[in-house]
């Protein structure tokens, strides 16, 4: 129902839920590897380092779609980039699911990354620069929730391919239907973007007020709109025209903070457990194929649970509670792993403690690391500060899930530490997460894009 004080929220649901599919797309591409590397490994002979490889491959790709996805977002606007997203899902799912050899699989894994890399930072900030201030915690929330709905489609898809053959079956066919299916989610991506508007803040920056406007009627109500236009315009004129701006005294605090906290987000471990999650199942706890796979799922389950808690949260609880609570929650969890890990213990606490991991980084980490990350910079190079944020974010992410199965599976390392080193390790970064929030992060709970950006020009 549309007011002229309030809008369409009917309108802004929609909208902001097409672009989530980029977060879906997100969670879906990235977490399929989880069921095929099992498989893969045996397919292609592979060696721990090429295990880390296949798997990491398109982290790479991430690394440069989210740097090239700024300065095209900024140039060509945030609809433009998520349709380039859709169509690079889309190659990625023909092309690796029918590789000849290793070197083809990672070919178009590397592709698919470069959609994932620009999805992951253009739905959010999308997102941010359509939704009210009042609800943007929430809305910005979506995408996790997105996210973490494609990781738990896409571990239901892998669990139920495996069972459709025997063993000889699984491992030369199943991985291949498992990244096909991605097809789905990518089409259904690229259809609906066409029926979304551009952003408003992006049509402004351009000129086009009139097209800014009439989104933002729809979005805040016609008699707020002209309000929220002339702020767009305040905080426009008080920008330069340059990246360099993001490197000026008042501007490296806050981009210092968006590098820290989306490197953070990944050292502390979480994909780990999303893309290697039935290897640790079957190496830690002794979990036969089949039973580690669905064990998969229960964590999906879980991340998606309390990322709908995190939404519900995020607005009233504020930004900086919640992320040193989800971090505490986080390192408690992983020490606990390891030493269960260095004790050679097979019961359910192994699946205990990585549930209660899970849990605090949905609750927190997860969903408000990218609230942060698409409130924090000025309008003009928002685009290109966030991309910065975010290529550090993939590449840290690239780090750590090419080094988990190196550590996890070194005969040394196993020797005399029993597969909980990497898990300590991730722990120690949660307890340095912590200090860093306490000392530098700044509350944006109910605050306007335009009185943060006024805060750091200050």
């Amino acid at each position: 129902m549309k007011s002229q004080n309030s809008g369409n929220p009917v309108y802004l649901v929609v909208v902001c839920l097409v672009a989530t599919l980029g977060g879906l797309l997100f969670g879906y591409d990235t977490a399929v590897i989880s069921g095929g590397i099992v498989f893969l490994r045996q397919y292609f002979q592979l060696s721990p380092a090429a295990e880390g490889w296949a798997a990491s491959s398109a982290l790479l790709g991430c690394v440069v779609g989210a740097g090239l996805a700024g300065t095209l977002n900024d140039h060509f606007g945030r609809k433009k980039v998520m349709l380039l997203s859709a169509v690079l899902f889309i190659v990625c799912a023909v092309g690796t699911a029918l590789p000849r050899t290793l070197n083809e699989f990672v070919f178009f894994r590397f592709i698919g990354g470069i959609g994932v890399g620009a999805a992951s930072m253009t739905s959010p900030l999308y997102i941010a620069e359509v939704s009210p201030a009042r609800i943007r915690g929430r809305m910005v929330s979506l995408n996790q929730l997105a996210i973490v709905s494609g990781m738990l489609v896409v571990y239901f898809v892998n669990y139920f391919i495996a069972g459709l053959g025997d063993e000889t079956w699984k491992v030369n066919q199943s991985w291949r239907w498992m990244f096909a299916s991605q097809n789905i989610p990518g089409l259904l991506f690229l259809v609906l973007l066409f029926l979304v508007p551009e952003s408003p803040r992006w049509l402004a920056q351009r000129g086009r007020e009139d097209r800014a406007l009439a989104v933002l009627a729809r979005v805040n109500g016609e008699q707020q709109a002209p309000v929220e236009l002339q702020r767009i315009r305040e905080a426009l004129d008080k920008e330069g025209q340059s990246l360099l701006q993001v490197f000026q005294p008042g501007m490296r605090l806050v981009l210092i903070i968006g590098i820290m906290l989306a490197v953070l987000q990944q050292v502390t471990g979480i994909n780990v457990f999303l893309y290697y999650a039935p290897e640790i199942f079957k190496r830690i706890a002794g979990a036969q194929t089949d039973v580690a796979l669905l064990q998969t799922v229960v964590i999906g389950a879980v991340n998606l649970l309390f990322t709908l808690v995190a939404i519900g949260t995020v607005d009233r609880w504020g930004r900086k509670p919640l992320m040193i609570a989800g971090f505490a929650g986080m390192g408690i969890s992983l020490f606990a792993l390891g030493f269960a890990a260095y004790l050679q213990r097979t019961d359910i606490w192994i699946l205990v403690f990585i549930l209660g991991y899970i849990a605090s980084f949905a609750l927190s980490v997860g969903p408000v690391t990218w609230v942060i990350l698409s409130e924090i910079f000025p309008t003009r190079i928002r685009g290109r500060a966030m991309s910065i944020a975010t290529v550090c974010l993939w590449m840290a992410n690239y780090a750590v899930s090419q080094t988990f199965p190196m550590m996890d599976q070194q005969d040394w390392l196993v020797a005399h530490f029993h597969h909980a080193l990497p898990f300590w390790l991730y722990g120690g970064f949660c307890g340095v997460a912590i200090i860093f929030l306490a000392a530098f992060v700044p509350e944006t709970k109910a605050k306007s894009l335009e009185e943060i950006e006024s805060l750091w020009l200050r």
